[in-house]
C-alpha cells in the first residue's frame, strides 16, 4: 500500500475539492465566501484575539475554509454508504436530529471527527438528512419513490472498489487517497439533469420539496455549504446591503458579548435549470443549493440546554401571539429580550455548570507546602493556578437547521401532525448508534481538569463545581 494517509488529511482532500466544485459552479457561493473573508479581515484587523473563538490557531488561518456542508439521502442503504464513506475520512455519526417538528419528513445525524486534534487538522462535517418515507400519507407515491430511489447508486463503481479497498486494508496511501477523494466528491456534485419525467417530479414536489429534491436526481448533491465567520451580524448586514437575498433572521441565539452554540445565516437557494425526461421531456427549475455563513461559540451542558431550548421557545410563542413581534426585527427583539435571563459571563456560566470549559494549569506547579491548605478548584482558578476557556460548540441546532432547510425551499411547505420521529429506527437504518455530543464534550471538559491537576501536582480527584470554595481536593 505504501505510506498510509491519515483519514484527517483525506478530509482535508474531499474539502478542498468540494469547495473548488461549489464556487467554480455557484459564483454567488464564491462572492459569498470572499465577502465573509472581508468581515473575518476587518474583525481580527480591530481585535485579533477573536480569532480565538473559531479556531484554536490565533492568527484565524482556520478560518479561510469551511465548517460544515450538508446533503440529504433517500434510503437507508444510501445512508449506509455514507457512513462507510466518511469513516474513511475519519468522521463518526454525533447526534440526532429530529426534524419532524418543524414539518420536514426527515431526521438527521451530523458525521464529524471526535477528538480535538482531529478538528484542529480539519474541523469540516457533513450533516445527512434521511427521507421519512413514512410521512409521505400516498401509498402509491411511496412506492413510486421507492422505485426511483432502488435504481441508482451513489458511487460510481471505481468509488465503491477504492472504499472496498480502504477497509480491507485499513488505510489510502496518497495516490488512492486523492483518486477517492476525487470520487468522493463526484458523489455530491449537482447535476441538472433529473432522473424522472416532469409529471413525476411535479406530484413529488406538491407532496413536499424535500421529496422531489432528494428523489429526482442521480445523487445526494451538496446542498450547502458553510462559511466561519467571527461576526455573523455584520455578514449578514453586508449580504443585504450587496443584494445576496438573506433569510430574514440569523438562526440560534442572540448577538452575545460570550457567544454560544451555533448561529446561521444563508443566501437564498438559487432557482437551477432543470432538464427532465421522457416521456414529455421539458424544462423547469428547481432550488436546490444556497451559501451559508456559522458563528460558533460556547458549547452548553444539559442544564444549559434545557434554558436554551426554554427560553428560545418562549420568544417564538411571544412572537407569534404579539402580531406586532410577527416579523424579523420583532422577533430578533424578543429573543434578546428573552435571553436577557441568560448569564453573558463565562465565569457565571461555569459556576453555573450552564456551559462546558477546558481547564489549563498555569505555571509549573503549586508552591511548596500549597497542599497543607484545604483546596478547590474555585480556589484554584480565584489565585491563577488553574484557567479556563469555553469549549467550542461542534454540532448543530434542530430548530436551526430546520429554520435554513424550510427558508430555502420554494415554498416553505410543512407537513403538517407529524408523527414524531424515532431515534431508534433512525440508528437501525444507519447500521449502528449516533454518539452523545454532551458525552464529548464532558470527556474533554474532565481530561483537560485531570491534566491540569497533574501538571500542579495534585493528581485528585476534583469536587463538584459547585461546591463551595475551600472544600477540599479529595
Amino acid at each position: 500500500m505504501g505510506v498510509p494517509i491519515s483519514t484527517d488529511t483525506i478530509r482535508a482532500m474531499f474539502l478542498a475539492r468540494l469547495s473548488a466544485m461549489c464556487k467554480s459552479e455557484m459564483p454567488r457561493y464564491r462572492a459569498m465566501t470572499e465577502l465573509v473573508a472581508r468581515v473575518n479581515a476587518d474583525v481580527l484587523a480591530a481585535h485579533p484575539e477573536c480569532a480565538k473563538r473559531e479556531t484554536s490557531a490565533g492568527d484565524g488561518a482556520g478560518l479561510a475554509i469551511e465548517r460544515h456542508g450538508a446533503v440529504r439521502v433517500g434510503t437507508a442503504g444510501e445512508l449506509v454508504l455514507l457512513r462507510r464513506l466518511f469513516a474513511v475520512m475519519g468522521m463518526a455519526p454525533v447526534g440526532y436530529y429530529d426534524l419532524s417538528v418543524a414539518g420536514l419528513p426527515v431526521h438527521s445525524t451530523a458525521f464529524r471527527p471526535l477528538a480535538e486534534a482531529a478538528l484542529r487538522e480539519s474541523p469540516f462535517r457533513v450533516f445527512v438528512s434521511l427521507l421519512r418515507l413514512d410521512l409521505i400519507p400516498e401509498a402509491e407515491l411511496r412506492d413510486e419513490v421507492t422505485e426511483i430511489l432502488a435504481r441508482r447508486s451513489l458511487l460510481s463503481p471505481r468509488g465503491l472498489e477504492l472504499l472496498d479497498q480502504f477497509e480491507g486494508a485499513g488505510g489510502f496511501n496518497e495516490e488512492q487517497a486523492r483518486e477517492f477523494a476525487g470520487e468522493a466528491t463526484e458523489a455530491f456534485r449537482w447535476r441538472p439533469d433529473a432522473t424522472v419525467s416532469i409529471d413525476v417530479y411535479r406530484r413529488l414536489h406538491a407532496a413536499h420539496p424535500l421529496l422531489a429534491d432528494i428523489a429526482c436526481f442521480k445523487g445526494p448533491h451538496i446542498n450547502h455549504l458553510a462559511a466561519p465567520t467571527l461576526d455573523i451580524d455584520a455578514v449578514q448586514r453586508a449580504m443585504r446591503i450587496q443584494g445576496f437575498e438573506p433569510q430574514e433572521i440569523i438562526e440560534g441565539p442572540p448577538r452575545r458579548r460570550c457567544p454560544i452554540l451555533l448561529r446561521q445565516t444563508s443566501f437564498k437557494a438559487l432557482a437551477e435549470p432543470v432538464a427532465f425526461q421522457s416521456p414529455g421531456g421539458g424544462q423547469a427549475t428547481h432550488t436546490a443549493r444556497f451559501g451559508e455563513v456559522e458563528e460558533r461559540g460556547a458549547a452548553l451542558t444539559n442544564e444549559g440546554r434545557a434554558l436554551y431550548d426554554r427560553l428560545l421557545s418562549a420568544a417564538l410563542t411571544n412572537s407569534i401571539e404579539n402580531s406586532s413581534s410577527s416579523n424579523a426585527a420583532g422577533y430578533e427583539q424578543e429573543l434578546a429580550r428573552q435571553f436577557e435571563a441568560f448569564p453573558d459571563d463565562y465565569a457565571e456560566l461555569w459556576v453555573k455548570e450552564l456551559a462546558f470549559f477546558r481547564y489549563r494549569a498555569m505555571g509549573e506547579g503549586l508552591p511548596s507546602g500549597r497542599l497543607r491548605t484545604p483546596t478547590s478548584i474555585e480556589s484554584l482558578l480565584a489565585e491563577g493556578y488553574l484557567s479556563i476557556e469555553p469549549i467550542l460548540y461542534e454540532d448543530f441546532l434542530p430548530a436551526s437547521a430546520a429554520g435554513i432547510f424550510r427558508s430555502n425551499l420554494a415554498d416553505r411547505m410543512a407537513i403538517g401532525n407529524l408523527e414524531r420521529a424515532s431515534r431508534q429506527s433512525f440508528e437501525s437504518a444507519l447500521g449502528c448508534a449516533v454518539i452523545d455530543p454532551l458525552s464529548l464534550y464532558s470527556e474533554v471538559e474532565a481530561a483537560s481538569l485531570a491534566a491540569s491537576l497533574k501538571a500542579l501536582d495534585l493528581p485528585r480527584t476534583p469536587p463538584r463545581r459547585n461546591e463551595p470554595t475551600g472544600s477540599p481536593l479529595a
